[in-house]
C-alpha cells in the first residue's frame, strides 16, 4: 500500500486535488494577497517549495502544485506524440488550477522542469501571466542548439530518459533509491541540503508510473515541446511580462551557459542574477531566492548577490 503523503513541510497550507482538462492536480493553497504560482522540477514535487513557501503566503496567495505525472498529481497516457507531457500541457494545469482558484491573474515562479513549464505558460497566456521567475534553467531552444560536451555529461538523462519506451523506464526502475539518491546528488553539493523529511516525499513519489511520465516528458520536451519553441523563435515571439532568471554559480546552468545572454533571445524586460548554489536553490539557499522573489513580486527590483 501507497504511504500516505507527509504535509508537515508545508505549514499553514491546505490541499485540494483540482481536475483540469487533462488530469487532476495535487495542489497546495496558503496566504492572502497577489496570487503565485509555484511550478516544481525533476524529480521532486510541490514539497520542494517548502522552505520558501510559508513565508511566501505572509505576502501572497501561494498556489504550488504537483505537475502532471510527479507527485501526487494523476499521470495521463502521453500519446502517440508524448505531447500530453508537454510544457503547454502542464502549463494549461497550472492555468486550470488558478482559474479553478479564482485567480485570472498570477505571478509564477519556476525550478528545473517547472520553469520551463512557466516559460511557455507565459507564451501562451500574456495576458494571464504578470511576472516570471524561473530557476537554474536557460530556455529549452536555446538550451537544444547550444549543447556542449560538458553540459552533456552532467545532463545525460535529457536524452536518457527521451529514448523509446520502455528501454530507460526498466533500467531506472531497477533500485530507485540508488536513482534518486545519484540524481538529487549534483556535482560539488551533497545530499545534506535537503530536509530529511522532503527527501522521504520525493521517494515516496518516485514509482514506476512517476518514472515513465517523467520520461514522456523529456520525449515531449525533444519533440514537439522544440518544434513549438523553433516555431516560436522563427517568428520572433517574445514574452510579455517582466522575467526574473536567477541560476546557481555551481550548478549545470551556471558553468556551462551565459543564462542572461540565453534569456534575452526571448525577454525584453529581464533581469537576474547568479547565487552560491548547485541546481536546487530553494532548498539549498532559500534566504537568497526568498530576497530575490519577495523583491521581484512586489515590483522592485532584486539586488545581486555577492559571490
Amino acid at each position: 500500500m501507497r504511504e500516505e503523503p507527509d504535509r508537515s513541510l508545508m505549514e499553514g497550507f491546505r490541499y485540494e486535488r483540482i481536475a483540469t482538462s487533462g488530469a487532476e492536480i495535487n495542489t497546495a493553497i496558503g496566504g492572502a494577497g497577489p496570487a503565485l504560482l509555484l511550478l516544481h522540477g525533476n524529480p521532486l514535487t510541490h514539497v520542494s517549495w517548502h522552505r520558501v513557501a510559508p513565508r511566501l503566503a505572509e505576502r501572497f496567495t501561494v498556489v504550488a502544485i504537483d505537475l502532471r505525472g510527479y507527485g501526487d498529481s494523476s499521470k495521463p497516457e502521453g500519446g502517440p506524440d508524448h505531447a500530453a507531457y508537454s510544457f503547454r500541457e502542464m502549463g494549461r494545469d497550472g492555468a486550470e488550477v488558478m482559474a479553478h482558484l479564482g485567480h485570472e491573474r498570477f505571478a509564477v515562479a519556476g525550478h528545473d522542469r517547472g520553469a520551463r513549464v512557466g516559460f511557455r505558460l507565459a507564451l501562451d497566456a500574456p495576458d494571464r501571466v504578470t511576472r516570471l521567475a524561473a530557476l537554474d534553467i536557460v530556455p529549452t531552444h536555446h538550451l537544444l542548439t547550444n549543447v556542449t560536451l560538458g553540459w552533456g555529461l552532467e545532463s545525460y538523462h535529457w536524452f536518457f530518459m527521451a529514448q523509446k519506451a520502455p528501454f530507460p523506464e526498466k533500467l531506472l526502475t531497477a533500485d530507485l533509491d540508488y536513482y534518486m539518491d545519484y540524481k538529487l546528488n549534483k556535482k560539488g553539493v551533497g545530499l545534506e541540503i535537503f530536509e530529511p523529511r522532503a527527501m522521504a516525499e520525493y521517494k515516496r513519489c518516485t514509482t514506476p508510473e512517476q518514472i515513465h511520465a517523467v520520461c514522456e516528458d523529456y520525449r515531449a520536451t525533444v519533440g514537439v515541446d522544440f518544434e513549438m519553441d523553433r516555431a516560436d523563435a522563427e517568428a520572433g515571439r517574445r514574452i510579455a511580462c517582466p522575467v526574473l532568471a536567477i541560476w546557481g554559480s555551481n550548478s549545470h546552468v551556471g558553468r556551462h551557459f551565459r543564462p542572461l545572454e540565453a534569456w534575452a533571445e526571448w525577454a525584453e524586460d529581464l533581469r537576474g542574477h547568479a547565487i552560491p548554489t548547485g541546481h536546487y536553490p530553494a532548498e539549498q539557499r532559500p534566504d537568497l531566492v526568498l530576497d530575490a522573489f519577495e523583491e521581484f513580486f512586489a515590483g522592485r527590483e532584486p539586488r545581486a548577490v555577492a559571490e
